[in-house]
Formats: structure tokens, C-alpha cells, sequence
């Protein structure tokens, strides 16, 4: 076998990742801003202030409980999940209300707030793992009724990968900005 033919093993090992280590994942969330940013075509700019310490951090902070799962091959991250259960109220704020408060039942709601695979590990299942494991643990919770993703514009590939795990379009806020997918 030619060497550009043989084919990539991977051993990926996926690892529960603690509040208080985050710090490990703020290159993978940054990246992830910046591929949400160049995929972007409706005000990409809003992209520029977005990072780990205004996204990450806030909305671990303001969760009532948190999941963050890291998919690793061999001491390299590959990506990561993360995933909450948050006052309704928290989706309500300066940027944006992300969906009609009288619609969900509940105080409190799932979201599966950030998806992220480097380029090399997509396609090979491991985001499957990464998605499976992050619902499991929504689902944990009884008293979630509401599971939400948000899916930032011309990231096609994500909107299709959950649409194509059970998640419709509910709708979209700012003007197009982001696809709200909803989960009941």
C-alpha cells in the first residue's frame, strides 16, 4: 500500500472534562468561533467578540449544571461537546431572545450549546459519539422537556447533522444569524 493510501488509525478515548478544567478546551472553543465566522455570510462580525472567555465561560457560570466531553487521540484534543441545563431566562438577554419563553413548560432547558471537531476527525464518527453522549446526559434530567441547538448561519453541514438526529427548525433569530433547532 502506497504510504498516501494507507489509511489513519485513530484511538480516540472521550473524557469528561471538570468546570474547573475548561481551560484545557479554550483553543478548540476559539477555533470553533473562528469556523462558525468564516462560514458566516449573514454579519459575520458579530464573530469578533465572540471567544472562550465571552461564550465559555459566561454560559458555565449561568448554568445549572454543565457537560463538557472531550474526544482526545492519544494526547491531542480532537473536539469537544458541551451541553447545559439553564434557566429559560438565560436565553432571553443584550443579544438576543432566542425562543418564545411561553413555549417552554419548564423553568429549565437543555441546550447543546457548543459542538466542535477539528478538521481531521470529522466525518469518522466521532461527533455521533460526541452528540450521543451529550443527549444521554440531557436526557438524565426528568424535568427537561426542551433540548435546543444553535446553529450559526451557512454552517450547512451542522444544521444537516442535526436535523439528521432528531432535532426540526423551530426558527431563526437576528435576521437569519442563527437556526434555532428544538428537540421536545
Amino acid at each position: 500500500m502506497k504510504q498516501t493510501e494507507r489509511k489513519i488509525r485513530l484511538s480516540i478515548r472521550y473524557e469528561v472534562i471538570s468546570e474547573g478544567e475548561i481551560g484545557c478546551i479554550k483553543h478548540l472553543c476559539n477555533e470553533l468561533m473562528a469556523y462558525q465566522q468564516s462560514k458566516a455570510q449573514i454579519r459575520p462580525e458579530l464573530f469578533d467578540s465572540m471567544c472562550f472567555e465571552t461564550r465559555m465561560i459566561p454560559s458555565v457560570r449561568s448554568a445549572k449544571a454543565n457537560f463538557i466531553l472531550a474526544a482526545k487521540d492519544g494526547d491531542e484534543l480532537a473536539g469537544y461537546v458541551y451541553s447545559n441545563i439553564s434557566p429559560k431566562e438565560v436565553y432571553a438577554n443584550e443579544f438576543a431572545t432566542f425562543f418564545d419563553m411561553d413555549s417552554v413548560a419548564n423553568e429549565d432547558v437543555g441546550c447543546l450549546s457548543q459542538f466542535y471537531l477539528k478538521e481531521g476527525y470529522r466525518n469518522k464518527g466521532i461527533g455521533s459519539v460526541l452528540f450521543q453522549r451529550s443527549m444521554d446526559w440531557l436526557n438524565s434530567f426528568e424535568s427537561i422537556r426542551d433540548r435546543f441547538v444553535f446553529v450559526s448561519n451557512g454552517n450547512d453541514a451542522a444544521l444537516n447533522f442535526y436535523q439528521g438526529k432528531g432535532f426540526n427548525i423551530s426558527h431563526q433569530i437576528l435576521d437569519g444569524f442563527i437556526t434555532v433547532l428544538r428537540n421536545t
